[in-house]
């Protein structure tokens, strides 16, 4: 069931992000369509966050020190890119023009999925 969830968070902080900045799109026709392309993209992206963020985590440790933590952006930016070739590989209709449309878009679904999961109730804490 969680899973569920985080993939309709990050559906819907992708919608938010493609609404927001005219870089990133989804050039489906129909609202089915639209909604099937971004639960599609937000399980590829989560996917793609699963696998390689904490590799480059590990393998970008000292440039994470040296920067404190702001070459994150850069990371969250890249792996956007990454998950908008794979939906094109995988002909689906989404689609980020370049690196700052991505760069900011990455800081929109984080900030917006945040949002969401603080509203839903996916952030608490277990306290003893």
């Amino acid at each position: 069931m969680r899973l569920i969830i985080r993939v309709l968070v990050t559906a819907a902080s992708m919608l938010v992000a493609t609404l927001v900045l005219p870089g990133i799109e989804i050039t489906a026709g129909s609202t089915v369509s639209k909604v099937l392309t971004l639960l599609a993209v937000a399980l590829i992206f989560g996917i793609i966050n699963a696998v390689l963020k904490p590799i480059v985590k590990v393998v970008g440790c000292v440039f994470y020190i040296l920067t404190l933590g702001l070459i994150g952006l850069v990371v969250n930016a890249l792996l956007l890119l990454l998950t908008s070739w794979v939906a094109d590989k995988l002909n689906l209709p989404f689609h980020i023009t370049g690196f700052w449309p991505a760069f900011w878009g990455a800081i929109i679904i984080g900030v917006v999925g945040w949002l969401l999961n603080i509203t839903l109730g996916g952030e608490k804490r277990h306290e003893e």
